[in-house]
């Protein structure tokens, strides 16, 4: 809801936000876009991690014409879903930002899985120890790694280039349930009215920001064990069959390994021969599927997932 929310705290009915062609906010929402705010996507091609570029979005802001939609708001998501798992670089965001503000126009981050980008760009936050030790990181020696630029980046860093992000903390963080909307003070104003309006208000939500309290305290920087299995994950993918079973790996940073299988198999098949070795996948279509990890997989787990997949790939060949 806080995408849908900050897109409508935007706009106006008729207007024209811009994205990637692989954006949440258009695939994976309902048709939000339009039907709760009457604005219509100017979805622009990413690269293969999903990212659009400054150059692509100026040159897709209309001009001042009636016959055309206003462009209003410029939205990204970092890091990217489907794409697998990339991250913007802060000189990127910071690039398309200038854009926005220099031709009048909002900009607005999806940021879900915010943290695992900031974790990935090599940034590090205080934090209190946990006295809980499944709190703690495990995977062994992985340390953050810089993005492309070699720039990490942080709160501040991020902030500075949007007029409003949303954060998820029910994806890496670990919480039951639970989203921030980041705004100033007249945006989250306009914004908790329109929570309201779309059915968004909630009572003694207290219990849940007890968790996301937790969760900001103590499991943001253990998000680079997530991302070291995603690696391990990434390994065993690559050590499998290249040339019919697994035809593509996206490149991954974060903690989404996406691959594709080969045209002779189906996605579904793999989904139940794994499910029934204890292993969950997730597909975006026929042959494109999705692992992700999270702060309840261990490494045992990956070791498993790893055999797992062995045994099904020999299974699925021999057919």
């Amino acid at each position: 809801m806080t995408n849908q929310v900050a897109i409508k705290a935007h706009t106006q009915p008729g207007d024209e936000l811009i994205c990637s062609d692989s954006a949440h906010i258009f695939i994976y929402e309902g048709g939000g876009i339009a039907s709760n705010s009457g604005v219509q996507a100017r979805c622009l091609p990413g690269d293969e991690g999903g990212r659009i570029t400054a150059a692509q979005v100026e040159s897709a802001i209309n001009p001042d014409d009636i016959h055309l939609p206003r462009s209003t708001l410029v939205c990204l998501e970092n890091t990217t879903n489907k794409p697998g798992g990339a991250i913007y670089s802060l000189k990127s965001m910071q690039a398309i930002f200038k854009v926005a503000r220099a031709n009048g126009l909002q900009c607005h981050l999806d940021g879900a899985r915010l943290f695992n980008a900031m974790v990935a760009s090599g940034h590090t936050f205080p934090s209190e120890p946990s006295s809980d030790s499944s709190h703690q990181p495990i995977a062994n020696g992985h340390v953050a790694e810089e993005n492309e630029q070699g720039c990490s980046y942080g709160p501040l860093e991020v902030g500075a280039c949007f007029d409003s992000i949303s954060i998820c903390l029910s994806k890496g963080l670990g919480c039951p349930v639970g989203s921030l909307l980041l705004g100033t003070h007249d945006f989250i104003a306009r914004a908790r009215r329109i929570r309201k309006a779309m059915g968004g208000g909630m009572r003694q939500a207290g219990f849940l920001a007890a968790a996301g309290l937790f969760a900001l305290k103590y499991n943001v920087n253990r998000l680079a064990c997530d991302h070291a299995r995603a690696k391990q994950l990434g390994a065993a993918l690559a050590s499998l069959d290249r040339s019919r079973f697994i035809t593509k790996i996206k490149p991954f940073t974060t903690n989404i390994v996406v691959f594709e299988l080969g045209e002779d198999f189906d996605g579904q098949a793999m989904k139940e021969a794994l499910a029934a070795r204890g292993i969950l996948v997730s597909s975006f279509g026929k042959r494109l599927m999705r692992f992700v990890t999270h702060l309840d997989v261990t490494d045992y787990q990956i070791a498993d997932a790893t055999q797992a997949l062995r045994e099904v790939q020999q299974d699925m060949m021999s057919r």
